[in-house]
């Protein structure tokens, strides 16, 4: 039977392939494993997109496990080609810095860190990454990765298929992700690395690296891709990113992007990403027609808990009660500030809607307009010329809709 842990993260779906099951299994059970997730510093925050990963972490530490928090200070220098049609841009090191100094900020929710057997660690990996020298990392590392492996791997296979550039630049990404592996193993005592399934092959190589070059068992594990029952990618929308951080996006929007969760995902969501037992979210689950939306309330509730604490989650749904339930236009909606010469003016309810962001073109919000999805102060908008001005404030600010679960407060400046 697996180990607790590896049959909880198997029951919840964050299994897609391990490298030796039976072993890892072993392992698990002969006492504290400690396992690394890297995350490179590509913006100041980390979105849904990252919260499967976070949770893993997560899970691996409720079962009495150590997780290490690997930011890529280093590697980010370079970009990693896995899953990219094109190279990215790079970036600068002040830039770098200050996205890795917004990211540590995200985990602190989730795990906890110290210096207790099981308390999460924190990891630059620009620590040692920098300090190498070009001729030894060959001759030390180099040595023990093959061409026609490494051009096997999708990771370089999808994009050379696709007759898109692959520089030597993020063609030595596997290579450094793998001397991550070897590092952390020798400074953490690491035995296993996880990742989403588009990093196998850079997984697979850091265990192999570790083998061959310390003599000792280590293990990857990867998570499936997460998409939802129509197929859209997990933390994308219409709208932009859903971001972890609450100066990136509102623990309202957060709420009610998992309130919007559509029917086929509610159960398979409520065991990615809360921490609610397995009983409770088979109950959940079942639940159909109406009730349904109860279930999303209560993954809503917990996910933003997570995220930004429990008083900010029962906020957020109380301020959604309000608005859907009652059609007031509570004040803990989110807000924007609007030059209070340019309300006087007049401005057309399609510009305003675009800078409110409950829309993100002016052909988005027309089209919402003539669809009768757009209200001002829970009335619809028959026209989308219609100016919005000063006169249609009450108290103190002006309610905009977007449908039935999407709302703003303006208010002026």
């Amino acid at each position: 039977m697996p180990s607790d842990f590896l049959a909880d993260a198997t029951a919840r779906g964050f299994v897609h392939q391990c490298t030796d099951p039976d072993a890892l299994t072993a392992a698990f059970g002969a006492g504290i494993v400690t396992a690394y997730i890297g995350f490179d510093c590509t913006a100041d925050s980390l979105h849904v997109g990252s919260l499967v990963q976070i949770m893993l972490l997560r899970l691996l530490q409720r079962h009495g496990h150590r997780p290490l928090v690997l930011m890529g200070g280093g590697t980010t220098r370079i970009g990693d080609p896995s899953g990219k049609d094109e190279s990215r841009q790079l970036l600068s090191d002040e830039t770098i810095a200050a996205n890795m100094a917004g990211i540590r900020r995200v985990f602190t929710p989730f795990l906890t860190f110290g210096s207790g057997p099981s308390d999460a660690l924190m990891a630059n990996n620009a620590d040692w990454l920098d300090q190498l020298g070009y001729i030894p990392l060959l001759r030390d590392v180099g040595v023990h990765f093959t061409i026609n492996r490494m051009l096997g791997f999708d990771s370089v296979k999808l994009r050379l298929e696709r007759e898109q550039p692959l520089t030597f630049l993020e063609f030595n990404y596997m290579i450094l992700q793998s001397y991550d592996f070897r590092e952390l193993y020798r400074r953490y005592g690491v035995t296993l690395q996880m990742g989403g399934s588009d990093q196998w092959g850079n997984i697979v190589s850091g265990a192999d690296l570790v083998r061959r070059t310390e003599g000792k068992p280590a293990f990857g594990l990867t998570t499936p891709l997460i998409t939802t029952s129509s197929g859209a990618k997990m933390g994308k929308t219409a709208r932009g990113a859903i971001w972890l951080t609450a100066d990136r996006l509102s623990p309202y929007d957060y709420w009610q992007f998992w309130r919007n969760t559509e029917d086929a995902d509610v159960g398979r969501f409520l065991r990615l990403f809360t921490d609610l037992p397995l009983d409770d979210i088979a109950r959940l689950d079942a639940l159909g027609g109406a009730e349904i939306n109860e279930a999303k309330k209560i993954l809503a509730t917990e996910a933003t808990s997570l995220a930004h604490g429990r008083d900010a989650a029962v906020e957020a749904a109380e301020t959604a009660r309000r608005a859907f339930e009652d059609g007031a236009a509570a004040e803990t909606l989110p807000s924007i500030a609007v030059p209070a010469p340019d309300l006087a003016a007049g401005i057309s309810a399609a510009r305003l809607f675009v800078e409110s962001g409950l829309a993100t073109s002016l052909g988005e919000a027309r089209r919402l307009i003539k669809g009768g999805g757009a209200r001002l102060n829970d009335v619809p908008i028959q026209d989308e010329s219609h100016k919005i001005s000063l006169a249609d404030m009450r108290d103190g600010a002006i309610k905009l809709s977007a449908g039935r679960k999407q709302h703003r407060l303006v208010r002026p400046k």
